[in-house]
């Protein structure tokens, strides 16, 4: 095993600190930049995005012959880690969900011909893109083989999708879409039920319910309810053979699931930060609050969950470079960095009191940021069973030292 980062790769994070210090942390501290979700506004963000591939800091996940830097994924791992010490890194350097892992199962399993209608606007920043998976009980969610929605054939060359799906990432800004439907109605068949396809927004028979309202703050088109109604999809559009919807639902979701984990790594240093600049010039009872040891021992136990968070996710990163699905190590650094950016946040509002509170610092938009990790991309409890299930299955061999 070897996590090390090339000289490259630090070099390129020493250049990204300095992009976010000069144009995206100002844009960040001003409020009058947040759109009514309190997202950075889309005209901001494409501003930043021209600056950001002018200084060479693009789409990091995608190969160069595609217009991205090519980085292998436990160098993306550093990258993303340090993109997201601002709130709006990862969309101004395209690589915030759902587009980067929307773009990564492109690229990896599209045409070439789908590739050039529906993943280059994707990478060049022209689209934004969403993932329909999830769908309302009794449909599908962690669960793939409950998928409910349905691609029935017409003749040889147009497929019917009739359904519904909620909680689709991004879905009100997006203008491609990635759709898994059931292609065999065989209830039983619990590994080849599943295709996928592309549709644009433009297409007629679907629509959004609503766009659902929740704890905020919001990613960019929201999470929203979606209901198919004879949306009709070429052929041509559908991704790979039929029956390997839930492959590519491997294939995507590993890597999103980690990604994930780079950027929550990011955003609980921010919060690290916040916290250690106010506790080292905060003085009460004549003793700054840095030098109290209750504060000392609750900055010594972050530091020490933040430096696993990046252990268990540079192993994954290495697995996933390596070409294992790495399940096992994507569900242990999902579980842990989800809880420790939750933990970092709550540690920056308690060590800032009242101003942590307060709209005065990031803390408390990361604090209700954080609480969606725990369930997005496989509720922690999943995960859980996920590596019970391994347990049983391979007992002692659950340790095994990688080779």
């Amino acid at each position: 095993m070897d996590y090390a980062v090339p000289g490259h790769v630090r070099e390129l994070c020493s250049k990204v600190t300095e992009f976010l210090d000069e144009h995206v942390i100002p844009v960040e501290a001003d409020r009058g930049n947040y759109n009514e979700y309190e997202n950075i506004k889309l005209e901001v963000r494409d501003q930043l995005r021209v600056k950001a591939r002018e200084a060479g800091i693009w789409a990091p996940q995608i190969s160069k012959t595609r217009g991205g830097m090519g980085l292998t994924i436990l160098e993306q791992s550093a990258l993303y880690e340090t993109a997201n010490r601002s709130i709006f890194g990862p969309c101004s350097f395209n690589c915030a969900a759902p587009d980067d892992g929307n773009m990564r199962v492109l690229e990896a399993v599209a045409t070439e011909d789908q590739k050039d209608r529906w993943l280059d606007p994707i990478v060049a920043g022209k689209v934004n893109s969403s993932f329909a998976m999830t769908e309302p009980h009794p449909g599908g969610g962690s669960d793939p083989g409950m998928i409910q929605t349905s691609a029935e054939r017409v003749g040889n060359k147009k497929w019917k999708i009739r359904g519904q799906k909620w909680f689709v990432s991004g879905a009100d800004t997006a203008d491609h879409f990635i759709l898994m439907a059931r292609t065999d109605q065989n209830q039983d068949e619990k590994r080849r039920h599943l295709s996928a396809f592309m549709f644009h927004r433009d297409q007629p028979g679907w629509r959004i319910t609503r766009r659902i309202e929740n704890m905020g703050p919001d990613e960019h088109g929201g999470v929203c309810e979606l209901e198919f109604d004879g949306l009709e999809i070429d052929d041509d559009d559908r991704l790979m053979e039929i029956g390997d919807g839930l492959r590519l639902t491997q294939i995507r979701l590993g890597p999103a699931r980690l990604t994930h984990c780079m950027r929550w790594l990011g955003l609980s240093k921010r919060c690290m930060e916040i916290a250690a600049e106010y506790t080292s010039r905060r003085e009460g009872f004549g003793i700054r609050l840095a030098d109290r040891e209750s504060v000392q021992l609750k900055m010594g136990e972050l530091a020490h969950d933040i430096a696993v968070g990046r252990h268990l996710t540079a192993h994954a990163a290495w697995k996933l470079d390596q070409g294992d699905y790495a399940r096992k190590e994507v569900s242990m650094a999902k579980i842990h960095v989800a809880d420790t950016l939750h933990k970092a946040a709550d540690t920056a509002i308690q060590l800032n009191g009242a101003r942590g509170y307060s709209k005065d610092t990031l803390a408390e938009w990361i604090y209700r940021y954080a609480r969606c990790a725990r369930i997005v991309d496989g509720a922690s409890e999943v995960h859980k069973m996920v590596l019970a299930r391994f347990y049983v299955k391979e007992g002692d061999g659950f340790w095994s030292w990688d080779v």
